[in-house]
């Protein structure tokens, strides 16, 4: 096996509403003493995507709900904020005191429906996940092949908490030009034993290895390049890793 680089890109910057995030990250990319090749991956946190597709709103532009109201009184938090988060989501999960569980209207999981206060600038100003962040996943790529000459994968992350470990890890949000899950169930074990449930995070686990360079806080790493990754299965996009509803034993 190959060994694995994760590769810091940095120099970005503070991206604006509508700056033209393939050819920033391109720019990027051409500052490194590396080339890029087919099957390199090409880790992008959510917020940049967001930011680059002016996903910010305005907290004293929201009308609050008498739901919200409610929840807000339960949480703690921003009613302006709380009605947001139900805006974006289908089901709330679990409500107490500085905890508010949605399911997303895209089908994660999550705290708050993503919605992140820091480093977008403004106190009364938040930003929303990408409207379809496997979309703006298979855009970039395109838009990337373009300038760079050479496909890449590409995933969008975000960081979440786990329900029965603390700490926060990478996981993808978009990805397109690479198997986001990869099924090797009836595969062969070391002593021939066949696999039975195995069906490998391929795209979580990329974007928790980018984590370890892009970092949580004040990094300002916003995307890293990950080189000598193979695989041989069908691409599919970070919509793949979602449980079905119907499979959640934990409702």
């Amino acid at each position: 096996m190959a060994p694995l680089s994760v590769i810091p890109l940095s120099g970005i910057g503070e991206v604006h509403p509508h700056d033209d995030l393939p050819q920033i990250l391109s720019a990027a990319i051409h500052r490194l003493t590396i080339t890029p090749a087919p099957h390199d991956v090409l880790v992008i946190a959510q917020k940049v995507v967001s930011k680059s597709e002016n996903r910010y709103v305005d907290l004293d532009s929201v009308h609050v709900s008498e739901e919200a109201e409610r929840l807000a009184t339960i949480t703690r938090k921003d009613p302006r904020l709380i009605q947001l988060v139900l805006s974006e989501s289908t089901e709330v999960l679990r409500a107490k005191r500085d905890v508010l569980i949605v399911r997303h209207r895209l089908g994660y999981v999550m705290a708050n429906a993503g919605i992140d206060r820091s480093n977008v600038g403004g106190e009364n100003r938040v930003l929303l996940l990408p409207q379809d962040p496997d979309a703006s996943a298979a855009q970039l790529r395109t838009k990337l092949a373009t300038s760079l000459g050479v496909e890449l994968g590409v995933v969008i992350c975000d960081s979440f908490g786990r329900p029965w470990r603390k700490g926060v890890t990478n996981v993808a949000l978009g990805a397109a030009g690479l198997p986001s899950l990869i099924d090797r169930r009836g595969e062969a074990d070391r002593n021939g034993r066949k696999l039975e449930v195995t069906e490998v995070a391929f795209a979580d686990l990329i974007a928790s290895a980018a984590g370890l360079v892009m970092g949580e806080g004040a990094e300002g790493v916003p995307a890293a390049l990950l080189q000598g990754l193979k695989w041989s299965a069908t691409s599919n996009n970070a919509a793949a890793l979602l449980r079905p509803v119907q499979e959640d034993l934990f409702r």
